[in-house]
Parts: C-alpha cells; sequence; structure tokens
C-alpha cells in the first residue's frame, strides 16, 4: 500500500476565490435591483415595472457579474512567487 505525503490543494487561488466573491455580490445586487415594480391589485397596472433601471441596468449588472464570475475561474495565478 503506497502512502502519499502530498498535500492537498485548493482548487483556485485566494485570488480567485474573492473574485468569485466579489461577482456573486455583484449578480446578487443586480437581481434585487429588478425586483419589485408589480401590483398586488389585479385591477390596475403599474408601469414601474418597465422603468429603465429594471429593464436596462439590472440586468447589465448581473451580465458583468456573470462575466466576473468567468473571469475567476478562468484565470490563473503567476507562480513568480
Amino acid at each position: 500500500m503506497k502512502q502519499s505525503n502530498s498535500t492537498k490543494k485548493f482548487l483556485f487561488e485566494k485570488r480567485n476565490y474573492i473574485f468569485l466573491f466579489i461577482s456573486i455580490i455583484i449578480i446578487a445586487t443586480g437581481f434585487i435591483l429588478m425586483a419589485g415594480g408589480g401590483s398586488d391589485d389585479p385591477n390596475y397596472f403599474n408601469d414601474s415595472m418597465y422603468n429603465f433601471r429594471r429593464i436596462r441596468i439590472a440586468p447589465s449588472i448581473v451580465l458583468v457579474g456573470f462575466g466576473i464570475a468567468i473571469y475567476s475561474i478562468l484565470t490563473k495565478e503567476d507562480s513568480k512567487k
């Protein structure tokens, strides 16, 4: 039976986890900005559902967050230390 003295390494480096955490916060912020705008009364239509923040800004923020998440997964830290 072989015994291995190798230490376990994480899949990503610290830098990758920091970018991933930042991307999760940005994505959550985008979804929070998209929330709301509806009406509790079915006989009343609320136009604020289609305002600029919910249609343009919030989805753009979510896409930026996903871009940062992809960047954090695909980059590798330099081993020149």
